[in-house]
């Protein structure tokens, strides 16, 4: 499923209050979308185990987890219990959020015969250079932003929708990129994503995990 689909499909429970007569039958199922490459493709950068762990079990509790918070909002609309639908938001935006960065994210990694790490070519470029000289500088800048998250979160490399511009941004926990904000490249910083191969050595990931950073889909959402 590409990621615009999960994003639609995410951002609906938005808007479920305005189509409570719906039929619960009728609702979308969250699935763990498939990977593009086999979990050992990105060695050295990711290690087999850990893109098998994370994709696996982490990514698939997120699925899980939304596709059940949506079941109980669904359920507490139609019997307009509004205290229950409020206290179903934090679900819903810790697992959608998952759900959304996870499946960027795997989007976002290629191994090097599929592109993985090659520089990013055309506008996206011309923006980068524009905006910080060039690209060592524009990985410079973002791993700085990496390692000043405090705890888990993500960082992003996003395109305002009305400006055009580039930022780099970071979010906390699962928090995904939305409303005027495009993201562009999401880098994971929570411990599952690196610590069974970098263990405290998480600076030495986030250098490494350029070199299968798939820009071509970078560029395809900055074009988009």
């Amino acid at each position: 499923m590409s990621l615009s689909a999960v994003r639609t499909s995410v951002f609906r429970t938005a808007r479920l209050q305005t189509v409570a007569k719906m039929s619960i039958a009728a609702r979308f199922k969250h699935t763990l979308p498939e990977l593009a490459y086999p979990y050992n493709a990105l060695e050295p950068a990711i290690s087999e185990e850990i893109m098998k762990i994370h994709h696996t079990k982490h990514h698939n509790t997120y699925v899980t987890n939304l596709n059940a918070a949506e079941e109980k909002l669904e359920a507490a609309v139609k019997s307009n219990d509004v205290a229950s639908q409020i206290a179903l938001q934090a679900a819903l935006k810790f697992n959608g959020g998952g759900h959304l960065n996870h499946t960027l994210f795997w989007e976002n990694l290629a191994p090097a015969s599929q592109g993985g790490g090659k520089p990013p070519t055309g506008a996206l470029a011309d923006a980068i250079n524009q905006q910080w000289g060039n690209v060592d500088n524009f990985i410079q800048k973002f791993n700085a932003a990496l390692a000043g998250i405090q705890g888990s979160g993500w960082g992003w490399l996003i395109k305002d929708k009305e400006t055009g511009k580039l930022a780099i941004i970071t979010t906390p926990n699962q928090d995904p990129v939305v409303g005027n904000q495009v993201p562009l490249i999401g880098i994971d910083t929570w411990e599952h994503a690196y610590y069974l191969q970098y263990q405290n050595n998480k600076v030495e990931y986030y250098k490494q995990i350029w070199s299968v950073i798939n820009w071509q889909a970078a560029e395809k959402r900055f074009s988009a």
